[in-house]
């Protein structure tokens, strides 16, 4: 490499990193981090419930429609592929979120019902699992607000001169984040609540 060629990557390189270049690239990863760890929580919770509807069935068998939809909210959360590009695309997310408040729920109706049933609440499985259930959806929304704060940052960063000339240079674009209305309707775990109506819906 010749003096001339050496010279020019220098000083493209301290011009990209003075544009704000390297800030979006870190940014971008930090999202994607955070966005792993959401999805990693809502499998967590995903993988609970096949154990928590077979601990119910054995009490509640007769609840046939609190169980299905359960399994069915279930597997709609199962069906949505996740990529990288989920994060670039507002129906995607939507969607994606949208399926987990149906979970969220179905899981509090199921709790909910199995109120009544004494049997199946001295059921030291079914309170393990609870526990396991409410530990998981604490996780969840402390992995969804890092995301949150995550894309908040990547996007405010966007914005400013003269990181959105780099931006648009390079096809950056601002990621969807949860929606105000959904995150209102998930951020609240599967709780029993004695005498009312579910807390999710």
């Amino acid at each position: 490499m010749n003096r001339f060629a050496t010279t020019l990557l220098i000083m493209l390189a301290t011009t990209l990193s003075g544009c704000g270049y390297n800030t979006i690239q870190t940014q971008d990863e930090a999202v994607k981090a955070a966005w792993s760890e959401v999805i990693n929580q809502y499998q967590r919770r995903a993988d609970l419930v096949p154990n928590l509807v077979n601990t119910v069935k054995g009490y509640a068998a007769q609840e046939k429609d609190v169980l299905t939809a359960v399994t069915d909210a279930r597997s709609r959360v199962g069906s949505i592929q996740v990529t990288p590009e989920t994060l670039n695309d507002p129906a995607a997310l939507k969607k994606f979120q949208d399926t987990q408040a149906q979970l969220s729920g179905a899981l509090s109706r199921l709790l909910v019902v199995s109120e009544n049933y004494p049997q199946l609440k001295s059921d030291a499985n079914f309170r393990d699992l609870q526990a396991q259930l409410e530990g998981t959806e604490n996780r969840i929304t402390v992995a969804r607000n890092r995301y949150i704060q995550s894309v908040q940052a990547y996007n405010t960063n966007l914005r400013v001169f003269p990181n959105n000339l780099t931006a648009m240079m390079f096809g950056y674009a601002t990621k969807p984040n949860f929606t105000v209305e959904n995150e209102q309707q998930i951020a609240k775990p599967p709780v029993v609540d004695f005498g009312t109506a579910p807390a999710n819906k």
